[in-house]
């Protein structure tokens, strides 16, 4: 008796994949009708599981009117103390220029009132006004995804707090003589730090675009143009999309810091020492 070929073989292992009697099972199986206790227990999952989607639901649509009405206070708060804050910065200028007026008319015609207006203006609490430069920089617009359109999230073009004190302290470096940024006069205890994303100089805060402006000599606005500060700004242009400009200004006029609250050390009065207790008689003690 001769041997099947090989390829007759491999055409019924392909034709016939399934032994015969797992096919006849799986047919049994299938004729079956399912239990009726398994009916009953998909109908009850999936009413469960509707009943939980609907109640997720209806609690996040109702919690939305709450979540936002809590944003829009929280908002209207902010804004209502920015503007308090505001009106007490301009109610405290006031009072200033009411207390310098006073002092000018104490001291007037004597060096005294000259002095004490050249020591503020030094100091930065008092305004000054003369020629000088104006530094502007703005952060660089926010990259979009040429394929996506979404925003990218990481900006590197972002002004940081460290740019703006460098900035400043290459404008003391060329001479400068009195500085604010956007308005905000610097003194020789100002800080300029960032908290939250946001820049602060002495605790109030500045956004983009910034302008450091400068009081000093004629040649401040080249000094400073061509200083190593300048330069590596000047290449944040090119690589980040950041905005940055030097120019020459005249006649401008810088308004006085408030006046820090400094802190003096004082002398402790002087403590009479306590009288040493003499040791009791009758032997050492230990």
């Amino acid at each position: 008796m001769s041997s099947p070929r090989r390829d007759d073989l491999l055409g019924e292992l392909f034709r016939n994949p399934l032994d015969p009697g797992y096919a006849a099972a799986a047919k049994r199986r299938g004729d079956a009708p399912p239990p009726r206790w398994g009916r009953w227990v998909s109908a009850v999952a999936m009413l469960a599981i509707g009943f939980l989607l609907a109640v997720a639901y209806h609690q996040a649509v109702a919690g939305e009117p709450s979540a936002s009405k809590a944003r829009d206070d929280l908002v209207a708060d902010v804004r209502a103390r920015q503007r308090t804050s505001d009106d007490l910065q301009r109610r405290e200028a006031e009072l200033r220029a009411q207390v310098d007026r006073a002092r000018d008319d104490a001291l007037a015609d004597s060096d005294s009132a000259t002095r004490l207006k050249n020591l503020a203006a030094g100091n930065g609490t008092g305004k000054v006004t003369g020629d000088g430069v104006a530094v502007r920089i703005v952060d660089a617009p926010p990259q979009v995804d040429p394929v996506t359109g979404r925003t990218e999230q990481e900006n590197l073009g972002l002004v940081l707090d460290r740019d703006l004190q460098d900035i400043a302290n290459g404008l003391w470096q060329a001479g400068a003589e009195a500085i604010a940024v956007n308005g905000q006069r610097l003194t020789a205890t100002s800080t300029i730090r960032a908290a939250g994303g946001v820049i602060l100089v002495d605790f109030r805060p500045v956004t983009s675009p910034y302008e450091v402006t400068a009081i000093g000599p004629a040649d401040i606005a080249g000094t400073f143009g061509d200083s190593a500060t300048a330069k590596r700004f000047k290449r944040y242009i090119e690589q980040y999309r950041m905005q940055f400009s030097v120019k020459k200004r005249t006649n401008l006029t810088l308004a006085g810091a408030a006046e820090p609250p400094l802190k003096y050390a004082r002398t402790p009065a002087p403590t009479t020492p306590a009288p040493a207790s003499a040791a009791p008689s009758g032997g050492p003690t230990r």
